[in-house]
């Protein structure tokens, strides 16, 4: 990040000491940026930005590169905390992976965001996530076992997300996700997603069923038959052999896939 854009970043700290807005979904989630600071990481250097918000005392935090503040299309993730994959290295989810290449994509590029969110358990919780993982060692799956906790597929709310990219006076994003979920609720939040680009990450003999059901059952755009993957895939999935935009590049393509340049 260049001088100029650390300097911008610290200059939102001082906008937001008495930021207040009627804020976003329907809890009125309000959030400051209230610290700014070089993060050194082993895929690149970084610029972390700390955010309080007015629902809970939940701490977001965004990681930054490259300059971001009033730009569009920047490469954007979503990355919500899970502490059995990002910290203890589970094998049953693909968290830590994600974590990993997504911040290993963002360094590659001009610029980019990924946000992390401290919605442990997709919302539900450490506690309650361990639990469901008990009732998944019984023969459930992620979601049969999220409702039989009383839970929904999915409890999050990106809400704050939405909040800290505006924040951020970031104008649109290309969203870096299988998960059209994220896409909607950033859409519903105001927030223009100017494209989507596939996060895929091979599976492994632990999360094989976890990734199948997210694409079966939570409408995740991945394939779980093999096939290697386009670069370039967007929605629905692309893979060799199949009909469709395969020769476009992501940043010509829309958050549904479909492309954006001239015919």
């Amino acid at each position: 990040m260049t001088n100029a854009g650390r300097g911008d970043l610290l200059d939102l700290v001082e906008r937001d000491r008495v930021h207040e807005c009627d804020g976003y979904g329907p809890a009125g989630l309000c959030v400051r940026v209230v610290g700014v600071a070089d993060l050194p990481t082993r895929v690149g250097r970084f610029q972390i930005v700390a955010f309080w918000n007015n629902r809970d005392a939940k701490e977001h935090v965004a990681m930054v590169h490259g300059d971001v503040m009033g730009a569009e299309e920047v490469p954007t993730r979503l990355h919500s905390e899970c502490l059995t994959g990002d910290v203890m290295g589970s094998l049953r989810c693909d968290c830590r992976d994600q974590l990993l290449e997504g911040l290993r994509l963002i360094q590659s590029m001009e610029r980019g965001i990924l946000l992390y969110l401290r919605q442990e358990g997709r919302g539900i919780g450490l506690i309650n996530k361990i639990r469901a993982y008990g009732l998944q060692d019984q023969g459930l799956d992620t979601v049969e076992a999220n409702l039989a906790l009383g839970f929904r597929d999915d409890e999050r709310d990106y809400a704050v997300a939405a909040h800290m990219l505006q924040s951020l006076v970031v104008k649109s994003v290309r969203l870096i996700t299988n998960n059209p979920n994220k896409i909607s609720q950033l859409e519903q939040y105001g927030v223009k997603v100017a494209g989507r680009i596939p996060h895929v990450i091979p599976p492994n003999d632990y999360n094989k069923f976890y990734l199948a059901t997210k694409a079966k059952r939570s409408g995740h755009y991945i394939d779980m038959e093999g096939k290697p993957h386009l670069a370039e895939q967007s929605d629905p999935v692309m893979v060799d052999g199949m009909d469709g935009p395969a020769e476009e590049d992501p940043a010509e393509t829309d958050a549904r896939g479909k492309p954006t340049g001239p015919a």
